[in-house]
């Protein structure tokens, strides 16, 4: 297993994991991350942002997940941890818990604080977020874009 940061040929694969875990949660519906436009190209989105990127995870040479870590909106000391996705068979391998580490590693060196939508379905990301002592908000920060999602997580960083 390696974490690394994204290639321009990993596009197709992540925008491949998070549209299909979207789709079997039944949430392939406009307010998610399936509808980004930024999903076809998320290499040039992130490396076209200040302080932002996205990791990979492999596991014997195949991109299986990712997290990105960009800015929040206008808010200069708000980062929002995005797109945490593994494919099946990468999970339950503690590696949402290694991306988790890597994207707050380097949000920690930019950001005050990390922000992340997502829904209360997705109780096993729930709990990893709960974690790495994020704490639940009663409703999103203002500027938020996906409006399917019913939980809002804030953390203070180092």
């Amino acid at each position: 297993m390696i974490i690394r940061e994204m290639k321009k040929e990993d596009n197709a694969k992540v925008k491949e994991i998070i549209q299909d875990s979207l789709e079997s949660l039944g949430l392939a519906i406009p307010g998610t991350a399936y509808f980004d436009p930024q999903l076809n190209d998320l290499y040039h989105y992130y490396n076209h942002l200040q302080h932002a990127n996205y990791w990979v995870v492999e596991m014997d040479g195949e991109v299986v997940g990712g997290v990105g870590i960009a800015p929040f909106k206008e808010q200069e000391e708000v980062c929002e941890l995005q797109k945490l996705y593994l494919s099946p068979k990468a999970q339950g391998l503690g590696l949402g818990k290694k991306l988790m580490e890597t994207a707050l590693s380097f949000a920690s060196a930019y950001y005050a604080k990390c922000y992340l939508e997502t829904t209360h379905e997705l109780i096993a990301a729930c709990r990893l977020y709960e974690k790495f002592e994020f704490t639940l908000l009663q409703k999103p920060l203002p500027g938020s874009d996906h409006s399917a999602m019913d939980a809002w997580y804030i953390k203070e960083l180092n």
